[in-house]
């Protein structure tokens, strides 16, 4: 029987036979659905991960892969090609025209945009539908006639449209929060901003500085083996923290919360809203870099936005120094409106890693304590660590820093179970996890790894875990949240994932804009999402449920096309589901996912 041939199989998800079928009659049954497009298997290419292959009993079993062939096929796609972002247009409609402003452009006949709409509309590429959700939404569109559905909202003359009934100007800024001020800007860019807490601070510390030479960072070859012991700073102590501190700090009661990791894939703001609507209680946003934001970088200050709907959110800040990361942080607490500051020193990539940031943290403990008792001293909202086991496989650290962090004065840590080296080939350790949160009591900890299904929730509730933090079962099932919350598996329709989809394609829209810019912008997320969306399997397919987050999904039909299509780890197939949501790709149009299907063990 085919149940038999799947368990054989190791780590291919059990689906009911009637359902399983090859890649050859799955992507012929998808080309099927979409006339005049050629099988994207005649030329023996699929796209798809090798590891994804499943046969039927009458089939001869696949011979096992190369095993550098499976490893090259895991992590991060390191081979993309680095590329700088495609305008896709020939030329750009000047600011000062889209806005339309009573005054001429500030740069005048050395303006590099265009002037004049109508030589603009002869280039413009088509409009991609006749409504637009943000003249829909806020009764006017910023972007004009650089909409790209702007028909629903220009006059024959190409003036924009105003909804007075629906208007108002300040109702999009107010939806979101945490804007980078241009005064601020030039003032970081021309050093003028005063951190005089953070100085205050770092000559605590002055004295008990180390020579250059004992400051390598912890990314070396040589290093990688060896765990300092913790050791403690000696001058400063939690009376200096509440003396240099302006203020009492925010109270947050974390207990108990689902948390949605801050997602380096696909953790913005659009994606967050998303989550929020399933149930999500903490949200954060994505990783941003410290000494980006010092540098008033309008790329990573968007790091920060909050959206309204956000009531429990924070900012995730990386850094490898006391002095960026204190400073950073009084920038932050004078300038964004958040709950809480997240030190991440969980993150595994290399480029964090070898400059000492990330995971290098929690074996350069006296430079982490700095860290953290300089943010400490500047903040006025509690600050949250996220760690990681360790860095090497077989040998655990966390359980040496817990105790030392709650002397440093954190208010919570959120616990990867999972070393740096492990990634995510391993299953996460919730034992660890378990005995970790015994020694973090009474400060929160938080578990995180290889949550799927509310029964994975249940199990990780049963450790003595304050709550639960999600991350990739967030991007595989974003209403997961749901299902934890109800204590049910939800058979979702495929429907029911296009409308998640449309939201999040309009959320964006309202994010990075609707001219054409933005709208690729938009696709490119939506892209990457659909990376892991495919991962799921449906619970009326499942041969057992619940689905386990390290089982691959073999080639199967699903109940109407649009899940099959879903099913797909097809680029090309993503693809055409961003154009029922977005329109047409343009015609240079190219994609790459960040991370490949593959996270299958």
């Amino acid at each position: 029987m085919m149940e038999s041939a799947v368990e054989v199989e190791k780590g291919i998800a059990p689906i009911k036979e009637q359902f399983l079928t090859t890649k050859e009659q799955f992507h012929a049954f998808l080309d099927s659905g979409r006339p005049g497009r050629k099988s994207e298997d005649a030329d023996g290419d699929s796209g798809e991960p090798e590891q994804k292959k499943i046969r039927l009993d009458s089939e001869a079993a696949p011979e096992e892969p190369d095993k550098r062939d499976k490893k090259k096929m895991r992590g991060q796609n390191k081979s993309r090609p680095r590329m700088k972002p495609q305008s896709y247009e020939a030329r750009r409609l000047c600011t000062s025209i889209i806005q339309e402003r009573d005054t001429k452009c500030f740069f005048g006949d050395k303006c590099r945009f265009l002037h004049d709409v109508s030589e603009y509309m002869r280039s413009k590429a088509e409009d991609l539908g006749e409504q637009c959700y943000l003249f829909n939404t806020f009764g006017k569109c910023q972007y004009g006639v650089t909409c790209r559905f702007a028909k629903a909202h220009t006059s024959a003359d190409m003036k924009n449209v105003v909804n007075s009934d629906l208007y108002k100007p300040s109702a999009e800024r107010e939806a979101v929060r945490n804007h980078l001020d241009k005064d601020l800007q030039r003032r970081l860019r021309k050093k003028q901003v005063s951190f005089s807490g953070a100085e205050a601070f770092l000559k605590t510390i002055s004295r008990g500085k180390k020579p250059p030479e004992e400051e390598d960072p912890a990314g070396q070859e040589t290093q990688e083996s060896a765990v300092p012991p913790v050791k403690t700073m000696g001058p400063i102590t939690d009376a200096d923290i509440i003396k240099l501190r302006q203020c009492e700090k925010k109270q947050v009661d974390f207990t108990d919360k689902l948390y949605l990791a801050p997602l380096t894939t696909c953790g913005n703001l659009p994606f967050r809203r998303v989550c929020k609507r399933f149930g999500a209680d903490v949200t954060c946003g994505e990783m941003a870099m410290c000494t980006n934001l010092l540098q008033g970088q309008a790329s990573e200050w968007a790091l920060l936005k909050r959206h309204a709907s956000e009531d429990l959110f924070g900012v995730q800040l990386e850094g490898c120094f006391p002095d960026t990361m204190t400073r950073c942080a009084e920038l932050l607490n004078q300038n964004i409106d958040v709950d809480f500051v997240d030190i991440n020193s969980g993150c595994p990539i290399d480029l964090v890693y070898k400059k000492g940031g990330g995971c290098g943290l929690m074996t350069r403990t006296t430079k982490f304590e700095q860290i953290v008792r300089g943010m400490n001293s500047v903040l006025d909202v509690p600050l949250t660590v996220k760690i990681r086991t360790g860095v090497q496989q077989n040998c655990n650290v966390a359980h040496k820093l817990i105790p030392e962090m709650k002397k440093w004065g954190v208010s919570l840590i959120t616990l990867h179970g999972r070393s740096r080296e492990q990634r995510y080939t391993k299953s996460a350790d919730w034992d660890y996890i378990d005995t970790c949160s015994k020694l973090a009591a009474p400060v929160p900890l938080f578990g995180n790894g290889d949550i799927l299904s509310y029964e994975d929730a249940m199990k990780a509730r049963e450790t003595g875990v304050s709550g639960i933090m999600l991350a990739r079962g967030a991007l595989i099932k974003p209403w997961l949240f749901t299902e934890i919350k109800e204590s049910r598996h939800w058979d979702i329709s495929s429907s029911e994932r296009l409308d998640i989809l449309r939201d999040f394609s309009n959320y964006g829209l309202e994010h990075w804009g609707s001219d054409t810019q933005g709208v690729e912008k938009t696709r490119s997320f939506l892209l990457e999402w659909l990376s892991f969306l495919c991962r799921y399997i449906p619970v009326g397919l499942l041969e057992r449920v619940p689905q386990k987050i390290n089982e691959r999904p073999p080639f199967y039909m699903g109940r109407d096309y649009m899940e099959s299509l879903m099913a797909s780890q097809h680029v090309g197939d993503w693809i055409q589901i961003s154009e029922m949501l977005l329109g047409p790709v343009p015609k240079n149009f190219s994609f790459l996912p960040k991370h490949k299907a593959n996270a299958y063990k």
